[in-house]
């Protein structure tokens, strides 16, 4: 069922078991996984079925640290969410990013790979992208082996320096968008909220439970939500954001007694870690590019550095990719320019959804059919260079961090200001990936690595390159916010998401990552989804 809530009187009060905030990847996996289950269930959605500016506006604030996407287009605020321009790649953490180490001491999450692997499978199913597999039994099914870059059916580095996963595509068109939940609309026992902007989590006076949440409606009218349970669903800017607004029983806003709520803030940054010189550009792009299987899902192998790596010299997890382009000095193509731009001009309503995927469409089956023709020619032309590409893990850092601004928004929320900060150990780990890079190349005879100057520096800023994709900052990957620990002091919930000294309240999403590894967070963020249905289909029965 689905209400507006523009339609409901003023004053108006909703009472459910379960009540979620945020109608995205997270918060309808929930919703999903409790279909069945008998529990009254309502999602509460800032937005409507399409894109709305005035509420996108409700998501603005500023960027105070490192360069970054405009805030308020960085998230998108309509049932489905941001998975609606999601790009579809689908791999779970490694399961050294579970791990604690002792030379990082922020690293380890306080559940492990072995236990949450269940609930991977089962947001695999849900994704449709095949088996659990990211080993090497998805090298057999690569084909067309080169044997300059392959020893049997891997790739001829060391596994224990340079180590290799794959990425999954789910190339559904808007999986999570309302075409695609007509068991959630129909369902008697969930109701959708829509219109209903949430603006403050309102606890009681033990501070160790929350009544009921207040609703805003577009239009200002109000409304109150009155559950069992709570979630936070809403996202890794948004989640903080009303975690330290809600001030009326705990002054440094609810979670927050330790200082934990909005720190840790990490992205996957991106950059181009340098260029490969030699007389196989074209066989290490073809090796490690997109394969269309018949009949199954897309995989690409991506290398990262081997889990021995990283606990022996500190490093993060972080990967690459090889990107054939032409010489990054001369800029973006015009093509590509054009395309950027207009992307950008063009807000994201369903009109424009529809032209973006039909150019994704048609990249799709350029890259299938045409792309590895063309590239050969040109990589035989002298017209290519082949850039490595990184996808980085960011280590925990306290003074990166969501916080609240002096400006409101139309309801009197303070917005959310961000300042991104990378660290010594982020930049150390890219420049120590080069070098073992450049050594394995080196060794192969497949080629050497000409490292960019900013790899090199002595700094911790890393640049905004253009060039480097459509994504030159990150991935639109926000984590780390309200992070899990079993510690209070060094977290803001528990392993089962509930928000440490409330009894009733969760967080749900890349928000509560204690590290991010270097994998895309969506399925990693379904699995815990899963894994907190269970916990409030379990409290609801012990009630």
């Amino acid at each position: 069922m689905q209400i507006d809530a523009s339609t409901l009187p003023p004053g108006s009060v909703l009472d459910t078991e379960i009540c979620i905030v945020g109608a995205g990847a997270a918060g309808l996996t929930i919703a999903r996984a409790l279909l069945g289950s008998g529990l009254k269930v309502l999602v509460v959605e800032s937005g409507g079925f399409d894109y709305d500016a005035d509420i996108t506006a409700l998501g603005d604030g500023d960027n105070l640290g490192a360069p970054y996407y405009p805030l308020a287009d960085s998230r998108l605020r309509f049932f489905g969410g941001t998975t609606a321009i999601w790009g579809g790649r689908c791999t779970p953490l490694d399961s050294v990013d579970f791990e604690p180490r002792g030379n990082l001491p922020l690293h380890g999450w306080p559940v492990s790979f072995t236990e949450l692997k269940p609930d991977y499978e089962a947001a695999q199913r849900l994704l449709e992208v095949g088996d659990f597999r990211y080993d090497a039994s998805l090298w057999r099914e690569m084909g067309e082996p080169d044997g300059v870059l392959r020893r049997e059916t891997q790739p001829v580095f060391d596994r224990d320096l340079i180590d290799y996963s794959f990425w999954r595509f789910d190339f559904e068109k808007e999986r999570f968008g309302s075409k695609r939940a007509a068991d959630l609309l129909a369902s008697p026992d969930t109701t959708v909220l829509l219109h209903a902007n949430v603006v403050s989590l309102e606890a009681n006076a033990e501070a160790d439970e929350i009544r009921e949440i207040k609703v805003r409606a577009p239009d200002g009218r109000r409304l109150i939500v009155r559950a069992g349970q709570f979630v936070l669903a809403a996202g890794g800017i948004e989640n903080p954001r009303l975690l330290l607004a809600s001030r009326s029983i705990e002054r440094s806003g609810i979670g927050n007694r330790h200082d934990q709520v909005g720190r840790y803030f990490m992205e996957h940054p991106h950059g181009r870690l340098g260029r490969i010189e030699g007389d196989h550009i074209y066989a290490l792009w073809n090796g490690f590019r997109m394969r269309f299987r018949e009949g199954d899902v897309p995989i690409a192998p991506v290398l990262r550095i081997a889990s021995r790596m990283q606990l022996e010299r500190g490093f993060l997890n972080t990967a690459l990719s090889f990107k054939l382009q032409r010489d990054p000095r001369a800029g973006v193509p015009a093509p590509k320019a054009l395309y950027r731009s207009l992307k950008h001009q063009l807000n994201p309503t369903e009109n424009n959804r529809t032209l973006w995927h039909w150019y994704r469409s048609t990249r799709l089956a350029y890259r299938r059919f045409l792309r590895p023709m063309m590239e050969r020619f040109k990589s035989k032309s002298g017209n290519r260079v082949l850039s490595v590409m990184i996808r980085a893990e960011q280590t925990p850092n306290p003074s990166s961090r969501v916080v609240l601004s002096e400006r409101k928004d139309r309801h009197g929320v303070p917005l959310a200001n961000l300042d991104w900060r990378m660290g010594a150990v982020d930049k150390a780990t890219v420049r120590g990936f080069g070098q073992i890079l450049d050594a394995e190349l080196q060794r192969t005879r497949l080629g050497r690595l000409v490292v960019e100057d900013w790899v090199l520096d002595g700094g911790v800023d890393w640049p905004a390159d253009p060039t480097v994709g459509n994504h030159p900052y990150g991935g639109y990957h926000h984590l780390g916010t309200t992070r899990m620990s079993d510690n209070p002091e060094r977290g803001v919930v528990d392993r089962n998401g509930r928000v440490h000294g409330y009894r009733n309240l969760y967080v749900a999403g890349s928000s509560v990552f204690p590290t991010g590894g270097w994998a895309n967070p969506t399925l990693t963020i379904m699995a815990l989804a899963f894994r907190l249905a269970r916990t409030l289909h379990q409290n609801s029965r012990a009630d």
